[in-house]
């Protein structure tokens, strides 16, 4: 039988005006999990800015992070390639929790540290690109 480890790990985001009391807290801190077990982690945070709570994961065979998805206020979002994998919910803004599920049976590939972080949406427009200039 093969058994996953899975690491969790928070990756705080560093804001500018971001007090030592602003948190993100991911439970539980690590996993050993048989091939038919399920597995879902938590993120939470307790900054009343943010409003998105985002996931990566960090494979031995790869140290860079991979976005699994995120959650922006109640709006999931899975990465393509990590959709059928993943899951993802929550309430990032009223709630300030989001979970990671895993639906489907871990593959050994899974067997990686995973992060959670959270933030503030940064959305902005760029008035030339909305508007043709006549000229």
């Amino acid at each position: 039988m093969i058994k996953l480890l899975i690491h969790v790990a928070t990756l705080p985001l560093w804001v500018t005006g971001l007090s030592q009391t602003d948190k993100v807290h991911q439970t539980p801190t690590a996993i050993l999990k048989g091939p038919e077990d399920k597995v879902n982690l938590t993120c939470s945070h307790t900054d009343q800015r943010y409003d998105r709570i985002l996931w990566y994961q960090q494979s031995a065979q790869n140290t860079a992070l991979k976005l699994i998805g995120y959650v922006w206020n109640t709006s999931p979002t899975v990465e393509d390639s990590f959709k059928g994998r993943f899951d993802v919910s929550g309430d990032a803004a009223a709630n300030k929790m989001a979970y990671l599920h895993f639906p489907k049976v871990p593959e050994a590939e899974d067997s990686a540290v995973y992060f959670c972080a959270a933030s503030e949406a940064q959305c902005f427009t760029i008035p030339s690109l909305l508007y043709k200039n006549p000229l």
